[in-house]
């Protein structure tokens, strides 16, 4: 093995090359180009001397067993990499520079940005990244910053704060309600167009703990996709479990037996521990904790 270590360059090429399938792609991603790309990975596999990474197929660049076990420490330098930038990017007690957030798809994209809107008004200087996804976010590793999550953290080196209930509810629009009429009963919710599930969910958990044995195969509509479970609901499609305070914003929308289904979600703002000592993280931690806590209070 070589006895330069290599570069982080080096590594951030190979996880282009890695996530993009092709060396053209990966210049473009990172406007360098292609035979720099090709440059670098040749100089990695001769740093590491453990063979080549990637093959080539029709299909482009396939990685190598030796590149799918480099992977996981490359992506731990590359979100180290990206928490050195933003940890350099605030200054002392100043409340500016870069955060980076993360909240499951439909928070994400469905609450965050009024949130966001009112935590920038206070504090013009932050910058903002949102990575929105229903797979948590390592904050051990420094994926994320500050998390939006709906399961409580369990690690001691994190700093949580609940926020309260987020509530599930049964929804469905008004015209669909006009044309198939309202079920009076759980048991009737079985003979409507139903949008749920492609593989198994809490929400569908949360209907078997209400008594309603329902299969994959009884959902009209099947999606694993929360986002598109709610364009669903929204389009008039059919019944589906949705967040009932973004519900209770449209309204087009309407509950569902609301005496008999509701499912608590816990909500937790979550942040490391290092980070306390910051302004800047403090002040979107708190802003967070203060949004969210009237959000839950919508349900």
């Amino acid at each position: 093995m070589n006895s330069v270590e290599p570069s982080w360059d080096l590594y951030r090429s190979f996880l282009a090359v890695l996530d993009e399938g092709s060396l053209s792609s990966a210049a473009r991603t990172l406007a360098l180009t292609q035979p720099t790309l090709a440059r670098h990975i040749e100089e990695l596999e001769a740093s590491l001397g453990g063979g080549p990474l990637f093959t080539r197929s029709p299909r482009g660049l396939l990685p190598t067993e030796a590149a799918h076990a480099l992977a996981p420490h490359a992506r731990t330098m590359a979100s180290a990499a990206a928490a050195l930038i933003r940890t350099a990017s605030g200054a002392g007690d100043a409340i500016e520079g870069a955060v980076r957030l993360t909240a499951s798809d439909v928070v994400g994209v469905e609450v965050l940005p009024a949130i966001l809107r009112d935590l920038r008004a206070k504090h013009p200087k932050l910058s903002l990244e949102i990575l929105t996804s229903n797979q948590p976010a390592d904050l051990l590793r420094r994926e994320a910053d500050i998390a939006i999550r709906m399961v409580q953290p369990t690690q001691s080196a994190l700093v949580a704060k609940r926020v309260g209930d987020v509530m599930l509810g049964m929804h469905a629009h008004r015209d669909y309600i006009k044309r198939h009429g309202a079920p009076k009963s759980l048991d009737d919710v079985e003979g409507h167009a139903l949008i749920g599930y492609d593989r198994e969910t809490i929400a569908v958990q949360a209907l078997r703990k209400f008594g309603l044995k329902l299969t994959r195969e009884q959902f009209a509509f099947r999606t694993d996709n929360d986002l598109a479970q709610l364009n669903l609901i929204r389009s008039g499609a059919g019944i589906g479990i949705c967040q009932i305070g973004l519900a209770r914003r449209d309204k087009n929308l309407v509950r569902i037996l609301p005496d008999d289904f509701s499912f608590p979600l816990g909500a937790w703002i979550t942040m490391h521990e290092d980070l306390r000592g910051s302004a800047r993280m403090r002040a979107v931690f708190d802003h967070l904790v203060e949004a969210m806590s009237a959000y839950a209070r919508e349900t």
